[in-house]
């Protein structure tokens, strides 16, 4: 049998959600709100439109396998990282990798890319 690939949210560049295999594969998030925030504001923004967007998929943080940030300068390397720690639960942190990049507009701080495993319900029937 053959997987079946699932895109969704998809856009004439790209799609917002692709699963394949029980993995759910998310685009670069980014801010909506980048002429007003910080770092601190537009990471927590983007954290939680990975939270809708891994829930859409049927998965959540806890299933995070990788994680790729691209941050507009470094400097907000401590910053961002309060964010990520106070959002990440401990026991599930992925295996992440933050650079340095220019971004697509000057006014974006970090944009977050990610990988999770899709949740899998609980077939022990309790």
């Amino acid at each position: 049998m053959t997987e079946t690939i699932q895109r969704l949210r998809t856009g004439p560049r790209m799609s917002k959600i692709v699963q394949y295999a029980g993995l759910v594969f998310l685009s670069g998030q980014t801010s909506a709100g980048i002429s007003l925030s910080d770092i601190v504001g537009q990471t927590r923004e983007v954290l939680h439109r990975i939270d809708e967007l891994l829930a859409e998929a049927g998965s959540d943080k806890s299933n995070l396998l990788s994680a790729t940030i691209y941050l507009r300068d470094i400097v907000t390397f401590a910053a961002m990282n309060v964010e990520w720690e106070a959002w990440m639960a401990s026991h599930a942190a992925p295996a992440r990798t933050t650079v340095e990049a220019r971004l697509a507009n000057p006014d974006l701080l970090i944009e977050i890319s990610v990988i999770a495993a899709v949740s899998v319900a609980d077939s022990s029937g309790s």
